[in-house]
């Protein structure tokens, strides 16, 4: 239910530069550090609503790239807003659709004032503005928007970075003027300029001045490794505003999330576990297993004994392996809802050791019990 209820963050206890804090949103609080599933086309797939609430998921996302072109934004506002058509009453994000226009790289065009690409379902042409990106999400309701921004592609030069950065940053700036502020909702900067400390540190500076409720760190995960992630999180991190929460787009790995946090990242988002749960790969205390793998056929035990999803405390291993070697959309469901679950768990084990002020302790504990692929048992 919509409240009146400011949008900000409070940072309750530091762990190094580890935060624990909470999101106060319009429709709710949520505890920090987050994992945020993806609702790309309003919906996490696979999953009812229900079942990701029950994973204690407080937030998800949409994307406007997607609903712009299926159902349309003015259906979605015609249909209540996002947050009724999919019966999800707590705070949505919503990437702006920078990362998806960019990604159609045959199909798309770029200049100063925006982009025009062709839709990858029908190859109708459509134009998509700064303006535009934040009208759209204005229609879908988002509790929390993101500015329109281009995602610099990896590997590229540094005069490559600079200029996309550049135009990040004109961009942001029209983003900031064009959202209509509400009590409760907040628009995020997003931080670009690939791995070059320089222009990670012009942009971070650039958002400064603008001034938004969040800050985004974009353009990661994309290829250049997670030694040059950390880097980049190392330099960039501690030039963002300490009073609002940071956020790492597309990230990813339970190991990613570990070593983010530990560098002052608040909330995540990842396809990887949905993804990875409609592949037969299932995220677990041990590691992460195929579960296609004749070893599991005649498995008697649970997934993963420690967690509490109904896959895991109601069917075998032996069961779900059935159920993928049979092609029965019910494995892709069930492993959706451990890994999501799993991904749930391990950040609320965060938030408990950044409390306790053991967080190193606590993510070399977890580390430890990882084992590579199906070589664990």
């Amino acid at each position: 239910m919509t409240t009146s209820a400011a949008f900000g963050w409070t940072r309750h206890a530091n762990d190094g530069a580890a935060r624990l804090g909470t999101l106060h949103t319009a429709h709710g609080d949520v505890p920090t550090p987050v994992f945020m599933p993806v609702g790309t086309a309003g919906t996490v797939k696979a999953m009812t609503a229900d079942a990701v609430r029950s994973t204690g998921a407080r937030i998800v996302l949409g994307n406007t790239y997607h609903l712009m072109l299926r159902p349309g934004a003015e259906r979605v506002a015609k249909l209540g807003g996002l947050h009724r058509m999919m019966d999800w009453p707590g705070p949505i994000l919503t990437d702006s659709g920078g990362f998806q226009v960019m990604s159609l790289a045959a199909l798309r065009t770029i200049d100063a004032g925006g982009v025009t690409f062709r839709s990858h379902t029908d190859g109708t042409q459509y134009r998509l503005t700064p303006e535009d990106s934040i009208a759209i999400q204005h229609k879908l309701d988002a509790t929390i928007t993101m500015a329109f921004d281009e995602c610099t592609p990896f590997p590229a030069t540094e005069d490559q970075a600079r200029d996309s950065m550049d135009l990040s940053m004109r961009w942001a700036a029209r983003c900031r003027s064009a959202f209509a502020p509400r009590t409760g909702y907040g628009l995020f900067g997003i931080n670009q300029g690939s791995v070059f400390p320089e222009l990670r540190a012009r942009s971070a500076a650039a958002l400064t001045d603008i001034g938004f409720e969040g800050y985004a760190v974009g353009g990661l995960a994309v290829g250049e490794g997670q030694a040059a992630m950390y880097e980049v999180l190392e330099h960039t991190v501690p030039l963002l505003p300490a009073d609002k929460p940071r956020y790492l787009m597309g990230v990813g790995t339970p190991d990613d999330i570990l070593g983010a946090v530990a560098r002052g990242i608040d909330m995540f988002d990842c396809v990887m576990p949905t993804r990875a749960g409609r592949t037969a790969r299932a995220y677990t205390s041990r590691g992460v297993f195929n579960m296609r793998n004749a070893r599991f056929a005649g498995e008697d035990t649970p997934l993963d004994p420690g967690c509490g999803c109904p896959l895991c405390t109601r069917h075998s291993r032996a069961y779900l392996h059935h159920l993928f070697r049979c092609e029965e959309m019910l494995g892709p469901m069930l492993l959706t809802w451990h890994n999501i679950q799993y991904y749930q768990d391990l950040t609320a084990g965060i938030r408990d050791a950044i409390a306790a002020g053991r967080l190193d302790a606590h993510a070399a504990a977890v580390r430890a019990t990882w084992v590579q692929g199906d070589l664990a048992e």
